[in-house]
């Protein structure tokens, strides 16, 4: 019996534009947090990792309250587009992103920390720009930190249920992704269904961690 293939793409779908929205915003501020002397940084850390500890579903909870057409940004956003961001596909992108933040600003972090002040200031002092040494420098020796945190990002995103539930719902096509599905099929015992789904996700998590590790012990093989 084949699988539910739209609840499948929905959640690559998710899952590669919030890695990839991760990445562009997560690598400035894992750069900062490398880098920083503030007293505030520990205070800044433990936002960022919050996600780790707290509840899907108080998370899910309060970005429900907050991207309600009646408050906050909700209320914004559905002035300036007509459109609500609970229970749609951007809501849905908004909350992956808060949800799985730390999986990829953490390993980034750890990698540039991992980059020797020497090296930067060498570069520094051949005359390169701050940003021409961060992209040739630090970017090329924080390789592992980027496959890290992309792989942890887009697996993270992927098996997400709680957040998804609260903040998208189960509309089919709009908000359905495999894991809700998977619960639905539990749900209403139909355990064939919700096995091929769960045995796709079980087959593509432990990929993705083996091609994680494989690069990063290339990576170090190579340094």
């Amino acid at each position: 019996m084949f699988p539910e293939i739209a609840p499948l793409l929905l959640s690559f779908k998710l899952a590669a534009v919030t890695t990839l929205i991760l990445l562009v915003i997560g690598t400035p501020l894992a750069w900062w947090l490398a880098r920083t002397k503030m007293k505030a940084k520990p205070l800044i850390e433990a936002v960022v990792a919050l996600p780790i500890v707290l509840p899907p579903t108080v998370l899910g909870f309060y970005l429900l309250v907050l991207l309600s057409p009646q408050n906050g940004f909700g209320s914004w956003w559905f002035e300036l587009s007509g459109q609500t961001l609970t229970f749609s596909f951007s809501g849905l992108v908004i909350a992956s992103v808060i949800y799985s933040f730390p999986f990829v600003v953490q390993p980034l972090q750890s990698a540039f920390e991992s980059v020797g002040k020497d090296l930067m200031e060498a570069a520094y002092t051949l005359g390169a720009r701050p940003l021409d040494a961060f992209f040739s420098v630090a970017v090329p020796l924080a390789r592992s930190g980027f496959v890290t945190g992309g792989v942890l990002g887009f697996a993270h995103t992927l098996g997400e249920f709680g957040v998804v539930l609260m903040v998208g719902g189960n509309i089919p096509g709009e908000t359905r992704v495999v894991s809700i599905a998977i619960y639905d099929h539990v749900e209403t015992l139909a355990y064939d269904q919700a096995h091929i789904l769960s045995a796709i996700l079980l087959f593509f998590a432990f990929s993705a961690m083996l091609m994680m590790y494989v690069v990063n012990h290339h990576l170090k093989v190579k340094r």
